[in-house]
């Protein structure tokens, strides 16, 4: 009898209490911007440069794309805004992504040079040139892959850089051959991550409510703030304050 008074109990109780309800989602968006003169575009080499493989890297004025900062909205690129470690709930919608990206080399500069890689995606790298790269990148937690990539490969012939763990910090690429060509790859294990446009913009979507506190990094300075820290509200999208920065520049 007891036995069954107390099933009953329990049942009860189980249908009172409410069914939680699901997590709400909002986004971020925000500009990071140069602080004060901005510093003339770095001339790499100049057309007709006597260089190794001149006759394409040379083909035209290449400057270098380490820094970039637009001369009208003082908007700073290949600013990776992101967030350390995945959150405790991903968006539905966030959790699939394709199987690969792709990664080219263009008149002897890597294209794009800041890319984005969810662990467990293969980055399939090209070569839109005619002469050969050779494309190193150097992670910490997966594998290095040094690899020659032949001239005039394209988008399914490329050859293949697999990345199954997510890194502490975007991984440096580069060309031994042509030793001015470098990239960052930031590979995550969730989906909250963006690059800045050419204006400084970025934003970043369908994040869970919540206090989050994103990194903020460029490869010639690092961290430009290693705990930008923001409320997500449900709904909403949170626009920062244009955070202005002044990075290190190369002599």
């Amino acid at each position: 009898m007891l036995r069954t008074v107390f099933h009953i109990t329990c049942l009860l109780l189980v249908a009172v209490v409410p069914a939680i309800a699901a997590d709400g989602w909002g986004s971020v968006s925000g500009r990071i911007l140069w602080k004060g003169d901005i510093p003339e575009p770095r001339l790499l080499h100049p057309k007709g440069a006597s260089i190794k493989n001149g006759n394409v890297c040379a083909a035209d004025d290449v400057y270098d794309d380490e820094l970039v900062i637009d001369q009208n909205t003082r908007g700073i690129s290949h600013v990776f805004v992101y967030l350390r470690k995945a959150p405790k709930q991903i968006h539905p919608d966030r959790m699939d992504f394709p199987p690969m990206v792709t990664f080219d080399q263009k008149n002897c500069m890597f294209t794009p040079h800041t890319l984005l890689v969810r662990a467990g995606q293969t980055v399939e790298v090209l070569n839109s040139d005619s002469v050969s790269h050779n494309t190193n990148m150097t992670p910490i937690r997966n594998r290095g892959q040094n690899q020659v990539i032949a001239p005039l490969t394209p988008k399914g012939k490329g050859t293949l850089y697999p990345v199954p763990k997510a890194e502490p910090l975007p991984s440096t690429v580069k060309c031994d051959f042509h030793p001015w060509m470098e990239a960052r790859w930031l590979i995550l294990d969730h989906p909250y991550a963006a690059i800045t446009k050419k204006d400084g913009s970025f934003e970043i979507k369908d994040l869970p409510v919540g206090t989050h506190n994103f990194r903020v990094w460029h490869e010639l300075q690092g961290y430009l703030e290693r705990k930008l820290s923001v409320e997500i509200k449900d709904g909403k999208t949170i626009e920062l304050e244009p955070r202005e920065y002044r990075i290190k520049t190369k002599d």
